[in-house]
């Protein structure tokens, strides 16, 4: 017991040490939930921002963010950093890498100036012991929810000292500690709380929060939604399989074997009726290419008959007549 108290009251001295720093700076700690938007504020900023330079201080070395007002390019996550009106420095979609500890210092003429402002940020981060496919009513489901903070610091020390609090709650606030239905567990040395549980057919699109509390104040929280996956994502789609009509080239042929009529004889009406009744048998019957080519060819010479009859016909009058004048002539 008396270790445990050496333990604790070693800790609040590292902790005010890092918290108060030597030169009395100036100390904040923010907390965020991963992918949100952060704002670092800088309380000893000068106007203008020109003097303000931004480090990240880590166990392997400092890094410059921004020097005098300006961002630096060259550091792995430029891109989601900028330098606000007020001297701020802000994060777009913070990660859990970023946490730890950020400077704001002032120079002027090149000199130090001031205190430095020091802010702490810790991030909230949940995950799931499950991908996505494995998610569905009846399977057991494990969620995480852990605190990243600063290399320098334990969370026995935050927990103990600085009162920091890791709980589930339902939709309603309901504390889910209280629910046998689930079991929860804390780990003091990842600063990470479990929530394990058999998913019901109810808890589609059910929400569960993991909220974070400093001294009985909620400071962020990170929310974990259960979506059940579609029958499209769990069932592969059916082949989709195309089939040219059988249709089609009968069509093409009774269209082709049309037969435009030239005269108004009597022959012509027995063309077209011959046409028609062709055309109409094309239809009924189902066709191949080598019936099309044999019927175009009978329809030809059909066709050729007919109107080939009128003028042998008429050959044959000239040459009765011209016979019966050489008969009737005198010898």
């Amino acid at each position: 017991m008396a270790d445990k108290r050496h333990m604790c009251l070693l800790g609040r001295i590292i902790l005010c040490a890092l918290l108060t720093g030597i030169s009395g700076a100036e100390v904040t700690q923010v907390f965020f939930s991963s992918a949100e938007d952060v704002r670092l504020s800088c309380n000893n900023a000068l106007s203008g921002c020109t003097s303000t330079t931004w480090n990240y201080n880590r166990p392997s070395g400092t890094v410059e963010l921004i020097a005098l007002g300006i961002k630096k390019t060259d550091t792995e996550r430029h891109e989601r950093l900028s330098l606000g009106s007020d001297c701020s420095l802000n994060i777009k979609k913070v990660t859990k890498e970023d946490r730890g500890e950020y400077t704001c210092r002032q120079y002027v003429n090149k000199t130090h100036y001031g205190a430095d402002a020091r802010v702490f940020l810790h991030v909230l981060h949940v995950s799931s012991s499950s991908s996505q496919s494995e998610i569905r009513s009846g399977r057991s489901l494990t969620l995480f929810c852990q605190l990243y903070y600063d290399d320098l610091v334990s969370c026995d020390i935050l927990v103990h000292s600085e009162g920091l609090d890791l709980i589930w709650v339902n939709q309603a606030g309901v504390n889910l500690q209280t629910d046998s239905r689930f079991q929860i567990s804390f780990s003091s040395e990842q600063c990470n709380i479990s929530l394990t549980t058999t998913l019901l057919n109810e808890d589609h699109n059910r929400e569960w929060r993991c909220q974070l509390k400093h001294r009985d104040q909620l400071k962020t929280s990170a929310t974990y939604t259960v979506k059940y996956p579609t029958p499209s994502e769990t069932n592969p789609p059916s082949p989709v399989t195309s089939s040219k009509s059988a249709s089609a080239p009968t069509q093409a042929a009774s269209a082709d074997s049309t037969l435009i009529p030239v005269s108004s004889s009597n022959s012509e009406k027995k063309s077209s009726q011959t046409t028609a009744a062709s055309t109409e048998q094309e239809k009924q019957t189902p066709q191949t290419p080598e019936t099309t080519a044999t019927q175009r060819v009978i329809v030809s010479i059909v066709e050729i008959a007919v109107f080939a009859a009128p003028t042998v016909i008429l050959l044959q009058i000239i040459c009765a007549r011209r016979a019966g004048r050489k008969n009737s002539s005198p010898k």
